[in-house]
Formats: structure tokens, sequence, C-alpha cells
């Protein structure tokens, strides 16, 4: 598959995203100079391979999970969170304890 320019840049920054750590969507539009947080959404939304591209750990800005999550829904997404001890409180990621901060 061959991959637009908007989704190589997205996709290049969530694979960088490591386990236990979040990025909302915001940031990644930012990081990957997208025009919007919908783009990143969609861009996600479409992704093929979630075992290479963890797009679970992309949240809203306010640390919500993803209701349409692609791969099994919000509730997989929260396991698949958990699992890389991630703290989820009330549907929400603690974005304190665990956004990234990035040096790209």
């Amino acid at each position: 598959m061959r991959l637009s320019e908007t989704q190589w840049k997205v996709y290049n920054i969530v694979v960088q995203i490591p386990m236990g750590k979040v990025l909302t969507y915001q940031k990644v539009a930012k990081l990957a100079h997208v025009k919007s947080p919908r783009v990143v959404g969609n861009v996600l939304h479409n992704n093929e391979d979630s075992a290479r591209i963890p797009c679970h750990r992309v949240v809203h800005r306010d640390g919500t999970l993803a209701i349409n999550y692609k791969f099994g829904g919000i509730k997989v997404q929260e396991d698949k969170l958990r699992n890389e001890g991630i703290e989820i409180i009330d549907g929400k990621v603690n974005l304190k304890k665990h956004l990234w901060q990035p040096t790209l």
C-alpha cells in the first residue's frame, strides 16, 4: 500500500510513542505538521497495521479514549493501554503521568 504524505507523517510520529505513554490527536497533528487533529483521527482510523502503528496510544486532548477505536472499540483501546501500565480513570488517561513529551 502506498501512503500519502500526510499518512506517512502521522504514522512516523505514532510509531515513536513509547509503551506506557500517549499523545493527543492535537499533539500528533502539530508534530506531523498537518492542519487538524481530525485529519490525524481519520488517518489512524484507516490504519491497517495496528501491530506496527500503535494508534491505541493516541487519545483526545482531555485524555478521553476514542469511542470508535477501529480495532475493537473503546474497551479494547482501554485494555491495551492498561496492559501497558497506563492509568485510566473514568474513561480518561492521566495525561500528567502518561503524556509523552517527544524531543523530535
